[in-house]
């Protein structure tokens, strides 16, 4: 990216009469560049990408931008990680190419429109030519590549580095203190997701459950999920599949669906895609346990024995069945096998805990279950840390 950054800078014709690319970068062509890449609008963004990806003046390959594209994504990861700005999560660097720079990469890509309205999807395209306009319409409708390129330019050179907030990009993780945890996700999964959830929870994400620390059981995930506010369900399959939901509204145990329109499901390898609501129906969150006549575990759009994602009560068993799509989510199948089976879950909550949901975690066990204090005075046992501590009020 230095290299591209370098090049375009070099490229930039600020009289309108040079035929090639200056030898060195000028004052005047390194401030037009930083204005036009921090400050400008799509169309001079745009025409800074296209002087980054080649020396001509013409239309570029779609694979070219596709490079262009995977070494932005790979920078992002790079700088934020030496600048030390990931806020408790992981780059996950491997040798080699990374794949979720190249799932992110990937997800980019789709959302450009060639010339005719096609998406880029798939290799077929990558011989496509893309135009200036072409250009300037991705970087218009996908506000990561401009994001991106502010992070690599502020973070990476500390160009007016202070006046970016990270906070709405890459939420800080948080996880009980003196526990290790390290997450199915990445910061590019992070980035991603958490791009799609409300403005006001995008800054902090908090561990709810994790099937490392709390164990394989049902019983442990809705002991950690429930009244918790809205949360990221996350799961990886045998078979290294990587997928999962927002859940918008607090889990409950009912046998009634719950949640509202602002749940999606999505995947995050081997591709990363959001999955939105139809409107065909408000199947969008289904938590139950304990009952003889309907299905018990955690279920995500479809319908009951049929759900976009579902985890079962026999824990580290699920399925994902979408012939051809979610009638909620309009999802493909998640999961490798539509019958999957998975050791790694996580449950995060994001945003702020309200004032209940912290209430709530002050109580005693015995505040909270009434049978458990009942039993202790059956058995005679008295309560020591009574008289000590005032019982909170019931909201």
């Amino acid at each position: 990216m230095v290299t591209r950054l370098y090049d375009g800078m070099r490229r930039v014709d600020l009289t309108g009469k040079v035929k090639g690319p200056s030898e060195n970068v000028s004052q005047e062509q390194f401030t037009a560049s930083m204005s036009h890449l921090l400050k400008g609008s799509s169309e001079e963004k745009s025409l800074m990408i296209v002087k980054m990806i080649s020396a001509t003046e013409g239309p570029v390959k779609a694979r070219e931008v596709q490079k262009f594209t995977e070494d932005l994504v790979g920078s992002v990861v790079h700088v934020l990680s030496h600048r030390q700005e990931l806020r408790g999560w992981t780059g996950k660097e491997a040798p080699g190419p990374s794949p979720r720079v190249q799932a992110l990469t990937a997800q980019l890509l789709s959302e450009m429109k060639l010339q005719d309205g096609e998406r880029l999807l798939g290799p077929q395209w990558l011989d496509c030519d893309c135009d200036r306009a072409v250009i300037e319409d991705w970087v218009f409708r996908v506000p990561h590549v401009a994001t991106f390129l502010s992070v690599v330019i502020r973070k990476g050179l500390l160009i007016l580095s202070s006046s970016l907030d990270l906070t709405t990009l890459i939420p800080e993780r948080q996880v009980d203190q003196g526990r290790h945890f390290e997450s199915i996700l990445d910061v590019l999964s992070v980035v991603y997701i958490n791009a799609h959830l409300p403005r006001e929870q995008q800054h902090r994400w908090r561990l709810l459950f994790s099937s490392e620390l709390h164990g394989h059981s049902f019983s442990q995930l809705c002991g950690h999920i429930t009244h918790q506010g809205p949360c990221v369900a996350v799961l990886e399959d045998h078979d290294k599949h990587v997928f999962g939901g927002f859940a918008s509204c607090s889990w409950e145990v009912k046998p009634q669906f719950q949640g509202d329109n602002r749940c999606f499901l999505f995947s995050v390898c081997p591709s990363m895609a959001v999955h939105t609501h139809t409107g065909y129906n408000d199947h969008y969150m289904y938590l139950n346990h304990g009952q003889q006549t309907i299905p018990n575990g955690l279920g995500m759009g479809g319908q009951h024995n049929y759900f976009g994602l579902w985890v079962d009560v026999d824990f580290g068993k699920g399925h994902s069945r979408a012939k051809p799509t979610c009638t909620t989510y309009n999802s493909p199948q998640l999961s490798a096998q539509e019958n999957f089976q998975f050791d790694k879950m996580e449950v995060w909550a994001v945003g702020d805990p309200s004032e209940a949901q912290m209430a709530k975690g002050n109580k005693s066990i015995l505040d909270a279950d009434p049978e458990a204090q009942a039993l202790l005075e059956i058995s005679g046992r008295s309560r020591h840390s009574e008289g000590l501590r005032e019982v909170p009020d019931d909201e």
